[in-house]
């Protein structure tokens, strides 16, 4: 009996600890042409290209690319898939001149961290190799959550543009230590109520 419950116990003590997971290994996404891909992530954004694989049976195609700090980006491409829908799949537009509303479920935007002090840099490089970005936009908790000057409130600053198939990048360059202040909203539920309002309400019916 006591085997058992020590048996047990052992159990719930490893399915509760938490996992330890050391970041992200990679995301993969769909291009509709491999080639233009490459050209573009490796020979425009400089994210060495590490492993090609060639699907079996005609398939097509799944390359990974190394985008820093042990993490990877990955791309699939399949002969037949289905052709990206704008608003759906992902964004429409670039968050400053569109909108950024994606399907629940999609994959809305890809951020790569970047140096502060680099920030600018950067857009410069991707203005003249012809990529269309964003100004350099200062996020703080403010009503519309941007800000035209550079202050203490603003926690990151963001580069926003697009792959050849429309899938939303954003260069992104932190520039706050977030602390226990930084988490002060309500979680939404799918009605667009806080979280803890449909508790309320379902206790008071239970009652």
């Amino acid at each position: 009996m006591t085997t058992e419950m020590t048996t047990e116990a052992e159990r719930r003590e490893r399915t509760a600890a938490p996992m330890e997971i050391q970041g992200v290994s990679h995301l993969a996404l769909v291009c509709s042409d491999m080639a233009r891909t490459v050209d573009f992530y490796e020979g425009v954004l400089g994210f060495p290209l590490v492993k090609t694989v060639e699907l079996p049976a005609g398939m097509g195609q799944h390359f990974f690319f190394d985008i820093g700090g042990t993490d990877s980006l990955a791309f699939f491409w399949f002969p037949d898939a289905p052709a990206a829908v704008p608003g759906v799949t992902a964004p429409a537009a670039r968050p400053d001149n569109g909108d950024l509303t994606s399907a629940v479920g999609s994959m809305n935007h890809i951020a790569f961290q970047v140096s502060p002090e680099r920030i600018d840099e950067y857009r410069e490089r991707l203005v003249a190799a012809g990529v269309e970005c964003s100004v350099v936009v200062n996020h703080d908790d403010s009503e519309w959550t941007v800000s035209e000057e550079l202050h203490p409130g603003v926690f990151v600053r963001s580069v926003y543009f697009q792959d050849p198939d429309g899938i939303l990048l954003e260069l992104a360059a932190w520039t706050k230590t977030f602390d226990e202040h930084d988490v002060r909203h309500e979680p939404a539920t799918s009605t667009g109520t806080p979280a803890s309002a449909t508790a309320d309400a379902n206790a008071g019916g239970a009652n």
